[in-house]
């Protein structure tokens, strides 16, 4: 019997690459867990199914369970440490370090990529505005931190047998900075939690976790200078919040984080989800498009292949050309004056193939393919 090891980055926040986790779980239900650092709530621990889950040093470092990311020197260190000594099969999910686990020879390693590190190659220009580090001696370290990260990321792809990648983007990205090919398998979407709606609301909704790279600011400043005649509701919370806040005007209204059911509501009720942010893939523009909702966005990235533009036969949203609040308003000002043309069935349609059950099958054929052709490599060699 295989013994199977599934490395993630980090279990503490919730987002896109934590459901993908909680379904590679239960393609595997007997793998063992390993992270770099630990701290789901109570409401999020039931994907571990009652896992032990094997952590790093920076578990153990003052605050490294919520300043992980001022950590991000001691990752690669950190990952490396992990000992999967004895394990046939390693499945890692990374978008920052997780790839970079030791495997030997005859341990076979396949790896779902969310992104190579973001931070560190295409959106280095992003996260530096973000935290205001584009100048100064912070600017100078930021810096020299992203060319390590780089310098490391680029020999811990080698230790991976078979990529999977979480859309066309994702693999585009990994052709171009490691030069290896991916297969394209897009994450799972609650198809049955996420459900149809075809009465809708008379406001729009924006939504994530308040990171700056997240640019809620940008979404919340169109409708309060450009788009005062229409609601704006924005779910969520964190480091940016203080800045949304100060640019929201009387028709905007910041609800904080919501529990499931009523976010659910929200994504089911609103007009329109919008999202100013390049993504990787985008889930919860995924999740608005399975209730019905069209999606808003920046034409780049994942959206892409989530959402149908007001330019098709069949059109699912509306993307604007730049994360500006003029580019917003305009997009908006299109989609109300076509919205008739976009129907809740067409919205759901667009991902109606992306069910947790068809993650799992579709992946585990994956992981078993690569298997079959590493046996077979074993027999040859």
């Amino acid at each position: 019997m295989r013994r199977v090891a599934i490395v993630h980055d980090w279990l503490v926040t919730w987002g896109g690459a934590e459901r993908v986790l909680e379904q590679m779980l239960l393609a595997y239900p007997d793998a063992d867990v390993f992270c770099l650092v630990e701290g789901l709530d109570a409401e999020r621990a039931h994907i571990l199914r009652g896992r032990r889950v094997t952590t790093t040093f920076l578990q153990r470092l003052p605050g490294g369970r919520r300043g992980y990311w001022y950590l991000a020197p001691l990752m690669p260190l950190a990952i490396e440490q992990l000992d999967l000594t004895g394990y046939d099969l390693v499945l890692s999910s990374s978008h920052a370090v997780a790839l970079g686990v030791i495997t030997a020879p005859d341990q076979l390693h396949v790896s779902y990529v969310h992104s190579p590190i973001r931070f560190a190659w295409d959106l280095q220009p992003t996260y530096l505005d973000a935290f205001g580090y584009r100048a100064g001696l912070k600017s100078v370290v930021a810096r020299l931190i992203f060319h390590y990260l780089r310098l490391w990321d680029r020999g811990a792809h080698a230790g991976v047998d078979a990529f999977i990648a979480n859309s066309a983007f994702v693999a585009s990205r990994i052709r171009k900075v490691w030069r290896r090919e991916a297969t394209v398998l897009h994450p799972p979407v609650d198809l049955q939690r996420f459900s149809l709606r075809h009465d809708k609301a008379p406001y729009f909704l924006a939504g994530s976790r308040m990171n700056p790279f997240k640019r809620l600011d940008v979404v919340v400043d169109a409708f309060t200078r450009l788009l005062p005649d229409q609601q704006l509701v924005v779910v969520g919370d964190g480091p940016g919040e203080d800045r949304v806040r100060a640019l929201a005007g009387p028709n905007v209204q910041l609800v904080g984080h919501l529990p499931d059911a009523e976010l659910t509501r929200r994504m089911q009720e609103a007009s329109a989800f919008v999202h100013a942010a390049t993504e990787d893939f985008g889930i919860a523009m995924a999740e608005a498009q399975a209730c019905g909702t069209p999606v808003i966005a920046l034409g780049r990235g994942g959206a892409a292949e989530i959402v149908h533009g007001l330019e098709h036969d069949t059109p699912t949203g509306a993307f604007f050309a730049e994360p500006t609040p003029e580019a917003i308003a305009d997009a908006v000002r299109a989609f109300l004056a076509e919205r008739a043309r976009i129907s809740p069935e067409a919205c759901r349609a667009r991902v109606a193939e992306l069910s947790p059950e068809r993650f799992r099958t579709r992946y585990r054929a994956l992981v078993e393919e690569a298997w079959e052709a590493f046996e077979a490599r074993g027999r040859l060699a």
